[in-house]
């Protein structure tokens, strides 16, 4: 039971977490929730990686198991920046979350030919949506329209390429 939910889990807390971000830039969730949200992310993270390592040695598989590995690193920056209420460990965890996965998003985008749009336009969503998040003071439209727009595209990039692979795999 404990493999099925490590394996398919994915599919809904990737989702999940990129809804609670968006919902925390518009004031909906609190930071004590996101800070709750930051330290069960990093806690998972480490117990994904430990029980995963087997399993995730060759490929793409592996491609993924670094960067949920090196994922600890921001996850942990985010929950020491809202504890300590720190902008720049809050960006740390923030854009290494939007960007990371991208990695993997190629890597797998071309490894899965059959896939390779949906995962290399995955991988794209997330440099455009990090991007527009980056520079949403800059744009013609309101700051909070444009930061959840960058969360929003940044969230489905990732959560079609997480949904992909459970339902192939």
């Amino acid at each position: 039971m404990f493999r099925v939910a490590r394996e398919t889990g994915p599919a809904l807390l990737v989702p999940a977490a990129w809804a609670v971000v968006a919902a925390a830039h518009v004031d909906v969730v609190a930071d004590r929730t996101l800070l709750i949200a930051y330290a069960v992310m990093t806690t998972l993270l480490v117990v994904f990686a430990v029980t995963g390592r087997a399993d995730m040695r060759e490929g793409t598989l592996r491609v993924w198991w670094v960067i949920i590995a090196v994922g600890v690193v921001p996850a942990a920056a985010g929950t020491a920046g809202l504890a300590a209420e720190n902008a720049a460990l809050r960006a740390v965890a923030l854009y290494g979350w939007m960007l990371l996965p991208a990695v993997g998003l190629v890597d797998t985008g071309r490894r899965v030919s059959r896939a390779s749009v949906l995962y290399l336009g995955g991988a794209a969503l997330c440099v455009v949506g990090a991007t527009v998040h980056a520079a949403a003071g800059a744009l013609p439209v309101a700051t909070s329209t444009a930061v959840v727009a960058g969360v929003a595209v940044v969230g489905a990039g990732q959560s079609a390429g997480i949904l992909d692979a459970v339902l192939r795999y």
